[in-house]
Parts: C-alpha cells; sequence; structure tokens
C-alpha cells in the first residue's frame, strides 16, 4: 500500500491489511466480555441497583470497536460502511440492555441475559468474519457466482 495515496499515510501501511483481523479478534473478545459483564452484573444485583456496573473489559472493546469501525471504512468503503452500521447497532443496543439490567435490579426482577445485545454480536461476528475469512470460502463461491 503506497503511504502517499492513503488517508492516514504510515499508520495505513501496517494496520490496514489487517483490519479485518483486527476486527474480528475484537467482536470476540467483546462477546466474552459481554458474558464476563452479565456474571458481574448477576453478583453486582444482589447488593443493589446502585452497585451495577459496567465491566472495563466491555467498554474498552466498544470503544475500539466503533474506532475500528470507523477506520476501516476509510480502507475498505463498502465492508467498512455495513460493518461501521452493524457496530454502532451493537453499542446501541448494549447501551439500553445496560440500563435494562440496572431496571432490573432496581426492580428487584431476575437478571436476564442481553439478548438484544448477544444478537448484534453475533450479526457482528458473521459479517466480519465472512469479510475476514472470505479467502477460505472463496473457491466454492467463485464457483458458484
Amino acid at each position: 500500500m503506497d503511504p502517499s495515496v492513503t488517508l492516514f499515510g504510515p499508520v495505513d501501511t501496517y494496520l490496514a491489511p489487517v483490519i479485518a483481523y483486527v476486527m474480528l479478534a475484537l467482536i470476540l473478545l467483546n462477546i466474552v466480555a459481554r458474558g464476563l459483564e452479565y456474571n458481574r452484573i448477576v453478583e453486582q444485583a444482589k447488593d443493589g441497583a446502585d452497585a451495577v456496573g459496567r465491566h472495563p473489559l466491555t467498554v474498552a472493546t466498544n470503544f475500539l470497536l466503533v474506532v475500528g469501525a470507523f477506520y476501516y471504512l476509510t480502507v475498505h468503503r463498502h465492508a467498512g460502511m455495513i460493518t461501521t452500521l452493524l457496530v454502532v447497532g451493537l453499542f446501541l443496543t448494549d447501551f439500553f440492555e445496560f440500563e435494562a439490567r440496572k431496571v432490573e435490579a432496581r426492580q428487584g426482577w431476575d437478571i436476564e441475559r442481553p439478548k438484544g445485545a448477544i444478537g448484534a454480536s453475533i450479526v457482528a461476528l458473521l459479517y466480519i468474519a465472512y469479510q475476514a475469512l472470505f479467502f477460505l470460502i472463496e473457491p466454492y463461491w467463485s464457483a458458484v457466482v
């Protein structure tokens, strides 16, 4: 990749070829972090709604996913746009799911799994995995299309 024709110059030289794999690793880490956060919220809810807080790993992976998606948009416009929409949707879903867990803790209800955020994570994972691992299915795809 020629740094003189890229948006971020030398950063693109190193990061652009692997951004799809970085996004795949981040979404997988985000799914793990979501599970850790759920377990943590269940334990914290026993102490009341004021004790319920975000897991730092979930906050970090959400932030890095959004920043990475916007960077991916500068590298590959079509795939980056779809990835950005999915990741921003995941971010918003995660925000409202966390607020729902706080309401459940405040009302004394059982803490449910964040089904919407899990669904959004799976959709984002499928698309990002498709983009990053397309080379695995390319021979079969080319035979059909």
